[in-house]
């Protein structure tokens, strides 16, 4: 009886071990980058798994990393303003950093800038975990009142621009 105990219980706790392994197969973010109209301004959200961008932060700093660090959201804020950028008409547009949440392991991070124009024209770069993970897959929806859609980056596509 107790090895029949044993027996079930190192076969769940294989399993456990298995479903793990499996469940992080893809690696992604998503950004919704809106215009604010009333506010003349681009409001961007994104959503991040939080141990990727840990492990990613404490790779390249060769630290260890996580929520507890005393400095977490700085490296946070310098990891994403150096990996995510807007441009328009060649001109670099400032993200104003609000800040960041932590939430059932996905990071909300909140940035917006001050912007007048339509999101037509408007040039996203996106290498958000890129360099670590090859199969990182970031997509960017955007909407104002012209125009609304989806774009997508990878390690091979990290500029990409908003038609009409």
């Amino acid at each position: 009886m107790l090895l029949s105990l044993a027996k079930r219980f190192l076969v769940l706790l294989l399993c456990g071990l298995a479903a793990n392994a499996v469940a992080h197969r893809y690696f992604f973010s998503i950004s919704d980058l809106s215009l604010n109209e009333r506010t003349q301004s681009i409001e961007v959200i994104h959503q991040i798994t939080a141990h990727d961008i840990d492990n990613a932060i404490a790779e390249t700093n060769q630290i260890h990393f996580s929520v507890a660090h005393p400095d977490y959201e700085k490296f946070i804020r310098q990891y994403v303003e150096a990996h995510f950028q807007l441009h328009y008409q060649d001109q670099a547009i400032t993200l104003n950093w609000i800040g960041l949440e932590v939430s059932k392991g996905n990071i909300f991070i909140y940035q917006e800038a001050e912007f007048s124009h339509a999101l037509t024209g408007l040039k996203i770069t996106n290498r958000l975990l890129t360099e670590h993970y090859p199969k990182q897959v970031n997509t960017v929806n955007f909407k104002d009142k012209q125009i609304k859609g989806s774009l997508t980056f990878k390690r091979s596509v990290i500029i990409n621009e908003i038609k009409p």
